[in-house]
């Protein structure tokens, strides 16, 4: 009777080796299928991850050669890049970047491409950026009716020699996709004034100036509503009333820009094609749009035209947006630290 419970513990023990050794291959196989399923997942992760990675890059660096509007430089390091040399206009130039820089307070530069579109991109993008409202003259006046109005109501069927920037576009047409451009600009405009913080509008500006053709829509609707303000003062000039700015007594007193007609056909036309805004036209612009426009002309450094303000008669509420230019032709965007 004393070998019955030895060999009844033995065989518990033997029961138990055969059981765990099998529970253990069980083990093995699911933790090796457990570590092979966490292996593969990280695996698609790093995957996934760097595909991610390098479509963002990709887009990233898509919408950076296609932006209008680049980010912003070091005003002293693009200064220095540019202007190289010991020749007495890059001398003259760096001299008047560093006052920018000591006087102005201007600390960086954002550059604007440079198209004949360039004032008014560098205009439009601060009004966009800084989120200034419409002017007070839009908000009373519907500016999608602008181009009826002008057809119709006061029998200017020659605006259908319209040319569109570098699309020379002019024809029956061209009533149709005015109304097209004042439309693009209105519902910009709009959605730029909705966006909640400084952030959001940069990232609705990033995708407006990096899109060419919606832009350029924007430029017209801004060019033709310049038109639609020299429309007017010509008729009141007509009926011997005083127009709204002095501006137009100087635009049209140009023996090119006589009337409405020729300002369209040998100015308007012409820009964002042949030519850009001329320093009357630019003061136009900042009359159309109710800001002032403060350019930095570094050309014009040492004398009392290195800043000027476009229009010089401008209302105390105006925002103010500034510009700086090497040359009268092209334009960039300075920002300013204290």
């Amino acid at each position: 009777g004393r070998y019955e419970v030895p060999s009844w513990t033995t065989a518990t023990k033997q029961s138990l080796c055969l059981m765990w050794q099998k529970v253990r291959v069980q083990l093995l196989l699911s933790m090796s299928f457990l570590a092979a399923v966490v292996w593969y997942c990280r695996r698609l992760y790093s995957f996934l991850a760097e595909l991610l990675k390098g479509w963002s890059n990709y887009l990233q660096r898509k919408l950076l050669r296609n932006l209008s509007v680049l980010t912003e430089v070091d005003l002293l390091g693009y200064s220095t890049r540019e202007w190289k040399g010991e020749t007495n206009r890059a001398k003259h130039m760096r001299e008047a970047y560093e006052e920018l820089f000591r006087s102005c307070h201007v600390k960086y530069l954002r550059q604007v491409r440079k198209d004949n579109y360039c004032a008014l991109r560098a205009v439009l993008f601060q009004v966009f950026s800084q989120g200034i409202p419409f002017p007070s003259w839009m908000k009373e006046r519907d500016i999608l009716k602008l181009p009826e109005k002008l057809l119709y109501s006061q029998g200017c069927n020659w605006i259908q020699q319209y040319s569109f920037g570098p699309e020379r576009y002019a024809g029956p047409n061209a009533f149709s996709k005015l109304r097209k451009c004042m439309e693009a600009l209105k519902t910009t405009w709009a959605e730029i004034n909705a966006a909640k913080n400084h952030e959001e509008r940069g990232k609705m500006c990033n995708a407006i100036f990096s899109d060419e053709s919606k832009e350029h829509n924007l430029y017209e609707a801004v060019k033709f509503i310049m038109l639609y303000e020299v429309v007017e003062a010509y008729e009141q000039i007509k009926n011997r009333e005083d127009p709204p700015h002095n501006v137009f007594r100087f635009l049209l007193a140009r023996d090119s820009s006589s009337d409405p007609l020729s300002f369209m056909m040998n100015h308007l036309n012409s820009i964002g094609d042949s030519l850009c805004l001329d320093q009357v036209e630019l003061i136009l612009l900042g009359y159309v749009l109710e800001v002032k426009i403060r350019v930095y002309r570094l050309h014009r450094f040492n004398t009392e035209e290195f800043q000027v303000n476009y229009p010089r008669e401008y209302r105390r509420e105006w925002n103010e947006i500034s510009l700086l230019t090497e040359d009268d032709l092209y334009y960039h965007i300075p920002l300013f630290r204290t």
